[in-house]
């Protein structure tokens, strides 16, 4: 099953997602206090059971981001060798533990957005990668447990102003810029199939490919993440994991390439589908 974010009835609602119809299930919150509850009705509404005039043509709704305002966006750097082989930290060795930092719900965005590049940056960075969705409380799990609280993935770009993200060794201020992360559809668990298996993860600019790598490659898995988190903090249902991106990204070319106003990239993920997201000026701000 598929889900997306809109605005109905005044507020931020999940729907279920059937081709090109669109499933109004509950608001955000609602949603994610019972995701497996909500899962079932949405497989019902997407057969027929309740006909279509339940529905909605997604061309006919404004889309949102299907996270709560509550929501911890946990991402993982340097999660593929070769990512981590071509970057500022080539030279170093691999850490036993994941690098994480955060995100927050403010920053986030959908598929056809189009996001600014910050003033005093010279372009943004593209980052295609998944992100997994917490479906169940998980406190101190094993991974094991861990896998089993995934409720679902979406394509993810984690657009990054690199100027803003070297000023200091932490990568807040970089990782946060006005609508730079933006998620596709959310893509239920037994749907988009196990990362672990296998899934190609390709991002294009301008239609010419820059990314090309599989999630078989991460360093550490979506469950090993979960449970090492989990082990200092309560996950709970509808936080984000963005689980980090292939080699490829832009500022480590010669010359750098970063995206600017007027260029298109795309992220696309086997099962998953893909993620267009336009790049502007800094006046796009004024929406923020």
């Amino acid at each position: 099953m598929q889900y997306i974010g809109i605005t109905h009835d005044g507020a931020a609602w999940v729907a279920a997602l059937a081709d090109s119809r669109v499933f109004p299930l509950a608001t955000v919150q609602d949603f994610w206090a019972d995701a497996a509850g909500w899962q079932e009705k949405a497989l019902s509404l997407a057969a027929g059971a309740l006909g279509s005039g339940s529905s909605l043509e997604r061309g006919s709704v404004t889309e949102v981001p299907l996270v709560p305002a509550s929501a911890r966006v946990i991402c993982v750097g340097l999660n593929y060798k070769a990512h981590a082989a071509e970057g500022s930290y080539k030279d170093q060795e691999l850490p036993p533990y994941p690098t994480l930092f955060g995100r927050w719900t403010a920053s986030l965005s959908v598929g056809n957005v189009p996001v600014p590049v910050p003033s005093g940056e010279a372009g943004l960075d593209w980052e295609g990668e998944v992100a997994a969705y917490i479906g169940q409380r998980v406190e101190s799990a094993d991974e094991a447990t861990a896998a089993e609280a995934v409720f679902g993935y979406s394509t993810f770009n984690d657009l990054t102003a690199r100027r803003a993200q070297k000023l200091t060794s932490q990568w807040t201020l970089g990782k946060n810029g006005d609508f730079s992360g933006p998620l596709g559809p959310l893509v239920s668990h037994d749907e988009a199939g196990d990362l672990r298996e296998g899934l190609q993860v390709r991002t294009r600019v301008n239609g010419a490919e820059v990314q090309n790598g599989n999630t078989r490659d991460m360093i550490f898995s979506v469950p090993a993440i979960i449970a090492l988190i989990s082990q200092t903090f309560t996950l709970h249902p509808g936080d984000v994991i963005a689980t980090g991106t292939p080699e490829g990204v832009g500022y480590v070319r010669t010359p750098p390439w970063l995206l600017q106003p007027g260029d298109t990239v795309e992220v696309e993920i086997d099962t998953l589908g893909t993620l267009t997201t336009p790049v502007g000026g800094p006046s796009l701000r004024a929406r923020a």
